[in-house]
């Protein structure tokens, strides 16, 4: 059995209609900036990419595998919920299994409407027959140039860039920065440093973040998830981040002073005031901060999520699924899930996709003509 696809891939059920002032959102332009490539494999890939390496999975039905990866995430906890990429990075140590994830990667983000992301993933991960750091790199790319062509070739347009990963937790930050670096010209964008964040700060890359400040290369960092307010101070003075992998935390360092029937009263501290006033993004993702218990503080459904509360404080809060698979999840969906819980409108959402645009590691001239297409796109719905 071949690893390639053997012809036409359709889109995962997540990208079913969701509904938001009459529109379904599918349609609308997207821009998807937190989103892992070992997150978002199909079930159906994964059993026949197991099957070439006699790899055991749990179910043998795709329906079936999909309901026990969401059934293993919902645990209210990042460290059971990162267990099952044991089984989807198993999959993902080949160069034809690499390509084949990314370019169905590229095809099922396309069927949701996102018209750029970035694809972060680890290639760390990836070395077990006999891969090394480059030509894992380069197969992710070759995916995903594949993915992008076939796209095209059916009429609709994307982009897509890789955020190539360090796991906080290893001892390879300087080594993962300058594969990033290598790439930085085919296909990479950006940095990364993922996996358990409690008791690993950016703090412990230091050197690694040294050396991307002085090559002008920009860096995401995972904090304010599983950890508090140091790691996303850690993130931002230690690895220098323009962006937050979640951050969700930050809204610990605000408030509630007092509220009436109309309006809430709250006061910043001065990490909180310093994202804000630099327009940090926050690289929010609802269903995962639920599902990992990132938002634990607050209550265990969407409506207690702080997003709205840092959306209506204006910080630069922006959309994302963090990981499709295990929250069985897609952008779309996870917008309307936003505008069913706060009542947002397509205003609302268009405003999303500007931030993320807005927050993209693309040139400057680039992320403008994006912004453009956006509004346009929201114009003619």
């Amino acid at each position: 059995m071949s690893a390639e696809p053997s012809g036409p891939t359709e889109p995962p059920s997540t990208t079913a209609p969701h509904v938001v002032d009459g529109v379904d959102v599918q349609i609308l332009p997207k821009v998807s900036l937190h989103d892992h490539l070992d997150g978002g494999l199909r079930p159906q890939t994964i059993i026949e990419l197991a099957d070439e390496i006699d790899l055991d999975v749990p179910e043998t039905d795709a329906d079936a595998l999909g309901d026990w990866f969401a059934r293993q995430s919902d645990s209210g906890s990042l460290v059971e919920y990162l267990k099952t990429f044991d089984l989807t990075t198993a999959v993902m140590q080949t160069r034809d299994g690499l390509a084949r994830v990314a370019r169905e990667f590229v095809l099922d983000l396309a069927a949701d409407g996102v018209v750029y992301g970035e694809v972060r993933w680890a290639p760390e991960q990836h070395l077990a027959r006999g891969l090394t750091l480059d030509q894992a790199v380069e197969a992710v790319q070759r995916g995903l140039e594949q993915g992008v062509d076939d796209v095209r070739a059916s009429g609709a347009n994307i982009r897509v860039g890789q955020l190539v990963t360090a796991m906080r937790h290893a001892d390879r930050g300087l080594e993962i920065a300058q594969l990033a670096v290598r790439h930085r010209d085919a296909g990479v964008v950006g940095f990364d440093i993922a996996g358990a964040e409690a008791g690993f700060p950016a703090s412990n890359h230091r050197i690694a973040f040294d050396y991307l400040a002085e090559q002008y290369f920009p860096v995401t960092v995972h904090a304010g998830e599983a950890d508090g307010l140091a790691s996303i101070q850690s993130a931002l003075i230690d690895g220098r981040a323009l962006r937050l992998g979640h951050g969700v935390r930050l809204a610990e360092d605000i408030t509630v002073e007092r509220q009436d029937d109309e309006n809430i009263y709250v006061s910043l501290g001065r990490l909180s005031q310093w994202v804000k006033d630099r327009e940090i993004a926050l690289e929010l993702s609802p269903s995962s901060n639920l599902q990992t218990g990132a938002i634990a503080a607050w209550g265990d459904d969407l409506i207690d999520h702080p997003f709205d509360l840092l959306y209506q404080l204006g910080f630069q809060v922006t959309v994302n699924t963090d990981n499709r698979l295990m929250s069985r999840t897609s952008l779309s969906r996870e917008l309307a899930l936003l505008a069913d819980a706060f009542g947002y409108d397509l205003d609302d959402l268009e405003t999303f996709q500007l931030n993320a645009a807005a927050a993209t590691f693309l040139p400057l001239e680039d992320r403008e003509d994006l912004a453009e297409a956006i509004s346009s796109g929201f114009d003619t719905v």
